[in-house]
């Protein structure tokens, strides 16, 4: 304790001799006062402690983070359930050890270190700080590691795994979550975010090393161990020279006259977004001057996340209107994802959803490559990939187009994994995405990337505009070809997890134990598809073809009308999300009855499955 205050140290024997009558508890706060170094997360913890707060304690200590969709996420504080810097020290920890007995090579190899700008005063905790930590631990062991000599975009990280051949990588961030929140996103060396069973395997690491070694707090490590690199200048320049990859129309866009705004959304986007326009030979994006620098307060938006559309991309659309922009971009925090609006021949905004950004680059990333593929190329060997939860449009575009289409389970790790599998055998991918605005666009970075995104959607909008066209109205025009796919998703808030379980279970025994609804209100339901079980009544064995996923819950529904619902949990926010679309053929072009019938539908499914006032649940503020 000798690193404590001297108003700590007249308490910190009372703290020694302490007993809350639970032993569990008292082993936890103890571990805690001994271990933690940073002053302000102890004080917190000997706070709750003076003051008899065992509840909270518990919450805090008796519990430990676990792998979602994202790696570790949490609130940053104090506590082993909490994101600080004695937590990462231990998930580090794990790391190495899991990784030392995978990789017979990792002291040659290395291992990448980036983070975002988020930071809270009250717990001394930033995202900087994390990731310094981060490579000390590993430095002390012998690893050298590229840690980032600045802020980067989350794909720079699983990028540069693939460039400098590291075993791994880990990004310190919370992408879009709320302010008070950060993470731990680990990369495996094939670029792609870590599946099972590897999450499950660093988990064990991590709970058979929590005591911190002695060299773990040796932050000054990143200053003076030969170890250490920085890759941000190399990575950059090899980013931006590989996005040229994916440029088609780089002489149309030299000299469109077609005016864009970005935001980045108070994180770190900006100069990067900037660099990506400048190798597609594009004038500069015009930044929104308030949201351009990092500010971990967020502090124009009340959430940090540009899918919510309009009510947080004001800033960005008043701006537009007066530099005369018609297209605006919206980077998340930390830029791996891309909201985009345009404005209508009418005077009003349109922010597409992510299932239409993705219809528009589905359809783009195809037309592109069919122009410039060699006469021996074979649309049977393309694919494009969606998580289950998106939009089918790919999938009608691929049916016509006679290419491949997969869907993968939520999560970009899934679709990382599975581009880089069908990469090895030969295969090419074009584009991957999820609805949640999230776009892979080219195998260069095999996770979503909002910088890539951004410039892709500014050439397809400078070309269309060649055309006299907007991204709108070719919208329209995909539709037209390959069917209306109309949907709709949103959430509730539900920070009861009993609850949450409740409701699912509910589905499963609905009418008699494990029976599942035949109906919803007046719609029939023709197939159920449970993840969390792996039944799926569409198939003759009854049995999921996506892999079992039983940490988290999701059934999904196909309707007699051509309707697919999904409920699910997130894995990073207290949710329960729900995802509809009507999927009709190109004939059936009635668009405010397929609207009026998906809306119906979507009132059913609230009202029978979720129950929001039976069940406590939170709708979803607009």
């Amino acid at each position: 304790m000798g690193d404590h205050r001297e108003a700590g140290d007249v308490n910190s024997n009372l703290l020694i001799t302490f007993s809350t009558g639970d032993l569990q508890l008292d082993k936890a706060i103890r571990q805690w006062l001994t271990w933690d170094k940073n002053p302000k997360t102890k004080e917190q913890i000997e706070n709750l402690l003076r003051n008899g707060k065992n509840k909270e304690l518990r919450d805090r200590l008796c519990r430990r983070l676990t792998f979602g969709t994202a790696g570790l996420r949490s609130a940053m504080g104090a506590g082993f359930c909490y994101i600080n810097d004695l937590t990462v020290i231990q998930s580090t920890q794990g790391m190495y050890k899991y990784l030392e007995k995978s990789f017979p090579d990792f002291k040659q190899r290395g291992f990448v270190v980036g983070y975002d700008t988020r930071g809270q005063i009250t717990s001394s905790c930033s995202s900087l700080r994390l990731a310094k930590l981060t490579a000390a631990v590993l430095l002390a062991k012998g690893v050298p590691v590229y840690l980032f000599s600045r802020y980067v975009p989350t794909p720079f990280v699983p990028y540069a795994v693939k460039q400098l051949r590291a075993v791994a990588g880990v990004m310190i961030t919370a992408s879009h979550n709320r302010k008070e929140d950060n993470g731990y996103k680990v990369y495996w060396e094939n670029g792609a975010q870590i599946t099972s069973p590897h999450d499950k395997e660093i988990l064990k690491c991590i709970e058979e090393c929590v005591e911190p070694w002695n060299d773990s707090w040796n932050e000054n490590l990143v200053e003076s161990s030969p170890l250490m690199q920085d890759p941000l200048k190399e990575i950059c320049a090899s980013y931006m020279e590989d996005l040229k990859k994916i440029c088609y129309h780089r002489e149309l866009n030299t000299k469109s006259s077609l005016k864009f705004v970005h935001t980045s959304f108070h994180g770190v986007g900006h100069d990067y977004v900037q660099l990506a326009f400048q190798a597609f030979g594009f004038q500069p994006p015009i930044p929104v001057p308030e949201q351009k620098d990092p500010d971990p307060d967020f502090s124009t938006v009340k959430c940090p996340n540009p899918e919510e559309g309009e009510s947080v991309l004001e800033l960005s659309l008043r701006l537009a209107e007066k530099e005369g922009a018609s297209v605006v971009l919206a980077t998340d925090p930390d830029a791996d994802r891309l909201a985009v609006a345009e404005l209508q021949k009418n005077g009003r905004w349109k922010v597409f959803t992510g299932n239409e950004l993705a219809a528009l680059f589905g359809w783009w990333m195809f037309t592109c490559w069919k122009e410039n593929c060699s006469k021996d190329a074979d649309v049977k060997n393309v694919y494009m990939l969606a998580t289950t939860v998106s939009s089918k449009i790919l999938k009608a575009i691929a049916q016509k187009e006679g290419f491949h289409f997969e869907d993968t389970l939520p999560g970009f790790k899934s679709i990382g994994s599975r581009v880089k599998n069908l990469l090895d055998s030969g295969k090419e991918v074009l584009f991957a995405f999820e609805e949640s605005i999230g776009f892979m666009c080219g195998t260069s970075v095999l996770d979503k990337d909002g910088v890539s995104a951004a410039v892709v959607i500014a050439e397809m909008a400078a070309y269309l505009d060649t055309k006299s066209q907007m991204l709108a109205s070719q919208l329209t025009e995909i539709y037209k070809m390959y069917g209306y796919h109309i949907s709709k998703t949103s959430y509730f808030l539900c920070y009861d997890p009993p609850t949450i379980k409740r409701i699912f279970e509910r589905l499963r025994n609905f009418t008699s134990p494990n029976s599942y609804p035949a109906v919803c209100g007046t719609f029939s339901i023709l197939d159920i598809r449970d993840v969390t079980t792996g039944y799926d009544s569409s198939q003759p064995n009854k049995k999921s073809v996506l892999p079992v996923s039983k940490n988290s819950q999701m059934i999904t529904f196909t309707f007699q009308n051509g309707c697919v619902a999904t409920l699910r949990t997130s894995g990073t926010e207290p949710k329960i999300k729900y995802y509809a679309e009507m999927c009709a053929p190109p004939e059936q072009s009635d668009t405010v009855f397929l609207e009026e019938d998906l809306q119906n539908l979507i009132d059913a499914l609230i009202e029978n499955f979720l129950e929001p006032s039976k069940n406590g649940l939170i709708w979803r503020s607009v």
